[in-house]
């Protein structure tokens, strides 16, 4: 088999998977249990990054009090 014949056995596979997707997809998303179920994820995804976020600000935060400490220890330390 050479390799453009599975070049195209490739683009077949992915063309008629598209339009089984494209035919089966839409009436599932539709769905109120597929809505509920996508803000539900969008909701915990938003709340995932609010905690991310603020675990990183507080880790700056220290992160900026060790470096002020020692810049302060090292000043002291040149006089």
């Amino acid at each position: 088999m050479s390799i453009w014949s599975k070049f195209a056995k490739k683009k077949v596979l992915t063309f008629v998977a598209g339009t089984a997707a494209g035919l089966i997809l839409p009436p599932i998303v539709k769905s109120k249990a597929a809505r509920k179920a996508a803000v539900t994820v969008t909701a915990k995804g938003m709340q995932l990054k609010d905690d991310a976020r603020s675990a990183f600000e507080t880790i700056k935060e220290d992160a900026e009090d060790v470096y002020a400490e020692a810049k302060e220890m090292n000043n002291s330390e040149a006089e």
